[in-house]
């Protein structure tokens, strides 16, 4: 499994425990720290795990607001705990990520792949739905090319 996906699976295991558990941010260290022990053995650099975390939760009222508007069927309390901890990760990098770094379908990709892995069997069409719906709404940033080049406006 490629680091950063392990990362990310980490991460959102993360997320979930902490969300399971309560939400008691005093936990969230120890939390990480014992799924990176479980899970990332002799992961050399687990930055990339705290990081995700703890920004992700930073940023999760602003996250969840729009999770409730793109899903307004599914208050969020009502999204179950491992798809609401995907699109978690998932917006808080197609929102406030490094576009370099980790383009935006990139982002929604690794989302869908943890949704495979962890959530039930919808769980991927409703994460790509939702993710899908945010970047549409950003005007889909960098759809046609990773490299950094300016996207040409459309015509009208």
């Amino acid at each position: 499994m490629a680091n950063r996906h392990l990362s990310r699976s980490i991460a959102m295991q993360s997320l979930y425990e902490w969300d399971f558990k309560g939400r008691k941010n005093e936990q969230l260290d120890g939390i990480i720290q014992k799924n990176i022990a479980e899970f990332g053995p002799g992961m050399e650099d687990n930055s990339f795990v705290f990081d995700l975390v703890k920004k992700t939760l930073e940023n999760r009222t602003k996250i969840d607001q729009l999770i409730e508007k793109c899903a307004p069927e599914w208050p969020i309390n009502q999204v179950t705990l491992v798809d609401r901890n995907i699109l978690r990760l998932g917006i808080y990098e197609i929102l406030f990520g490094n576009y370099e770094e980790v383009p935006p379908k990139v982002a929604i990709n690794e989302a869908i792949e943890l949704a495979k892995s962890f959530g039930s069997e919808s769980s991927g069409r409703f994460i790509n739905g939702v993710l899908g719906t945010i970047y549409r709404e950003l005007g889909e940033p960098m759809k046609d090319d990773f490299s950094g080049k300016e996207k040409k406006p459309k015509e009208k």
